[in-house]
């Protein structure tokens, strides 16, 4: 019984063991052949606004976390609206209004981060 499991996901362990393989080889070779001196244009303040190493209990300006919640608003919109529109056919008018109130929470909060100038970047 063990070999005709292991006869029916051979193909799958085989996979598995090149996906592993590859994946710590690649890691071991960006370690060897990185560079270990970082120039000045890496230490910089790219997005995030401020020093790459300061003080790890800084205070953050609070429009990040406002791009946060956008991002998510917006990531749960298409996340959920693909599968419903799909299967809207089958789900009826409880499947519709369920989905229109949730669209209508996902709006009040892409109002909030409107109206909070999440949108506004300096």
């Amino acid at each position: 019984m063990v070999l005709e499991l292991l006869k029916d996901y051979l193909s799958i362990i085989i996979f598995l063991f090149i996906a592993l393989a590859l994946s710590v080889g690649f890691i071991f070779l960006n370690f060897l052949f990185s560079p270990k001196k970082p120039d000045p244009e890496k230490l910089s303040a790219y997005e995030c606004g401020f020093e790459a190493f300061t003080d790890s209990r800084m205070e953050f300006d609070v429009r990040f976390y406002l791009v946060a919640i956008l991002f998510i608003i917006f990531d749960l919109e298409i996340a959920f609206l693909f599968p419903w529109a799909i299967s809207l056919g089958s789900l009826g008018p409880l499947g519709f209004w369920s989905m229109m109130a949730f669209l209508f929470v996902l709006t009040i909060g892409f109002i909030y981060e409107w109206k909070k100038g999440a949108l506004d970047w300096d």
